[in-house]
């Protein structure tokens, strides 16, 4: 029978998943208990300076994205007063970041079907982030983001900001609609592309990004905790901007942002009732699950590196339940995926900010900025229309080449040859294949590598000492004609080692006067039922040639699997327990070699009390 729909059982349930404390609902409610004066003035200042960040910034990224700029706004000031409500870090900003942005901008170049429809389709896209990361953190998943290499990241982010640059050179050179006309949609496409507009690029923007980026650069050397990205925004705005409107000037024709209304801030949901939905939900699926998982990968980093610094402890799954109600947030505020922003949030921390409340402050002003920006052109003043577009492309520029960082890429190119096979074909795969792609080929070589390694059981050589102890040898002895085999095994031994743990052990099998395998299980882990049905094979193929195979030195862990998966049967059959006959033998930490010793007796027995001449298996690869 198919059981009655209870939702007050399925709610139940989600409350205790609440209360046994894996999740917080509402990590705010113990900030606000504590609050006081002084932790409220330290946040104002903090919130300050970053709101004077994330206005250009969300303009900048809602750019890289090619959406209007209110797709950027929007995301910043609704993602930061939402994600401190049920964030683990009191000093993380959501917004927008690069290596997302590029991600849309990269899915929708590649789409020209759906590039069409960008700005209806891109709520959509954001709630189904929101969806997976709110799923993702109640199953836990972010803890699985520990096992993805550092180096994925670095290459992808690398990649990107030469993308990004490369990308930004069209409104330099003031040829967008000429390379947009050529719809390149990988790296080579868009050099050949600008390479083909060549001839018909302005020098009028290509100045005004030239001073724009020069001032950039000159002042973050020389004040670095100036609101530099948006001194100088509007700076060349003021000037080039105002000379954009001079009908018969040679700025005349540079090209400029359209301004945005009150009515764009509104919030409202993505049209779901609407014919088509389930098609574009499929077309979105795999960019939607690649975004989702990039903004929990960068928001995991960067809240690990601003609580080693401040001293706090991370929780990553809270942390990715904040980006999942951030970004579903942002579908209904009308803006572009949110993640953990390093550069935002590290100002956050050295600005002084004490409690998450920063981050509202920050939003809030954010959100009263745009608000005004917004309402200006009914008086005749229109900021966002004195915004050349060169000006804006210069200053993404100057925040990407700070994205390629040469000591992390030294760092990953020189440790270890997996780090860098990962770092590069990462890199490369973002220049050649779709960022959503590029990202999961990235991370899909990252955990082959991780299970290649740790798919490598060592089998160490031990002898008995003369006083009776079990120990390692240190060189390598020719035993002729060995009756017994002991091979320790150490390390994991789950699906991916299984297969090399056969082989091996099949190996010493093969010795046609090998009568009795002493297995010695003392430091193997991780059993599953791929190595299981791998022993049980063993234990088979040996007793159908008269022969035997005895365990020693087996943890609980180990024998629980054992027992569960009934090839304890098969291991004691044979055997009397009753008569204290037994063919496993439990490890004994206050003397781990006793069971080895138990089981010498035993292959003495089954041996018909012969005096058999003991082989200790070595491991030619252990050298």
């Amino acid at each position: 029978m198919i059981p009655h729909f209870q939702p007050r059982r399925i709610f139940r349930r989600i409350g205790r998943f609440f209360e046994s404390g894996r999740l917080d609902p509402l990590p705010l409610r113990h900030t606000l208990r504590r609050y006081s004066r002084e932790k409220f003035k330290a946040d104002g200042r903090a919130a300050l300076n970053v709101a004077l960040l994330d206005i250009p910034q969300g303009i900048a990224y809602a750019a890289i994205a090619e959406l209007p700029i209110v797709f950027g706004i929007a995301c910043s000031a609704t993602a930061s007063i939402i994600a401190p409500l049920f964030a683990g870090s009191r000093h993380t900003i959501l917004g927008p970041t690069n290596a997302t942005a590029f991600m849309l901008f990269g899915f929708f170049a590649m789409e020209p079907g759906l590039a069409a429809r960008e700005t209806q389709l891109v709520p959509l896209l954001v709630m189904m982030v929101g969806l997976f990361c709110l799923v993702g953190a109640i199953l836990r998943v972010a803890d699985l983001l520990q096992y993805i290499s550092r180096s994925v990241l670095v290459g992808y982010v690398s990649g990107a900001a030469v993308l990004i640059i490369t990308n930004q050179f069209k409104h330099l050179l003031g040829v967008a609609a000429e390379v947009d006309a050529l719809r390149p949609s990988t790296f080579v496409g868009l050099v050949e592309a600008l390479v083909r507009s060549i001839p018909a690029a302005s020098w009028q923007p290509l100045l005004i990004g030239t001073i724009a980026f020069t001032t950039f650069h000159f002042l973050r050397k020389w004040k670095p905790r100036w609101p530099n990205l948006a001194i100088v925004l509007v700076f060349v705005s003021a000037i080039f901007g105002t000379l954009a409107f001079q009908e018969q000037g040679p700025f005349s024709q540079i090209a400029r942002f359209s301004p945005f209304t009150p009515q764009d801030l509104l919030p409202s949901l993505p049209p779901l009732a609407r014919a088509g939905i389930f098609d574009d939900i499929s077309a979105l699926f795999g960019v939607a699950l690649a975004i989702a998982f990039l903004a929990c990968l960068e928001n995991t980093l960067m809240a690990k590196t601003i609580a080693s610094r401040s001293g706090d402890r991370s929780d990553v799954n809270q942390d990715m339940f904040a980006v999942g109600a951030a970004n579903f947030a942002s579908s209904i505020a009308g803006g572009m995926p949110a993640s953990g922003s390093l550069l935002r949030s590290s100002l956050n921390f050295s600005s002084g900010a004490r409690t998450r409340m920063s981050s509202i402050f920050s939003g809030t002003l954010v959100l009263s900025t745009a608000l005004l920006i917004a309402w200006l052109p009914k008086i005749g003043i229109d900021p966002i229309s004195h915004v050349p577009k060169a000006a804006l492309a210069a200053l993404v520029i100057g925040i990407a080449l700070a994205l390629i960082n040469r000591h992390n890429l030294r760092v990953c190119l020189r440790s270890t040859p997996d780090d860098a096979a990962v770092l590069v074909t990462t890199f490369v795969a973002t220049l050649i294949a779709p960022l959503d792609v590029a990202i999961f080929i990235g991370v899909a070589l990252s955990i082959t590598l991780f299970l290649r390694k740790a798919s490598r059981p060592h089998l160490v050589e031990y002898e008995f000492s003369d006083a009776g102890e079990l120990r390692q040898i240190g060189e390598r002895r020719q035993r002729p004609n060995p009756a017994i085999s002991i091979v320790h095994v150490e390390g994991d031994l789950f699906f991916g080692a299984a297969e090399l743990f056969r082989t091996q052990i099949q190996r010493t099998a093969a010795d046609p006067s090998l009568r009795i395998l002493i297995l010695r299980l003392k430091n193997a882990r991780h059993l599953d039922a791929t190595s299981v049905l791998a022993l049980e094979d063993l234990i088979k193929f040996m007793r159908a040639n008269q022969r035997h195979v005895l365990i020693s030195g087996a943890t609980r862990d180990v024998y629980r699997v054992l027992k569960h998966s009934g090839v304890l049967a098969t291991i004691q059959q044979g055997s009397d327990r009753q008569s204290g006959e037994s063919n496993l033998f439990l490890n004994r930490p206050s003397n781990p070699n006793i069971s080895t010793r138990d089981a010498l007796k035993r292959a003495q027995q089954l041996l018909g009390g012969e005096k058999a001449e003991v082989r200790i298996f070595y491991d030619p690869s252990q050298k």
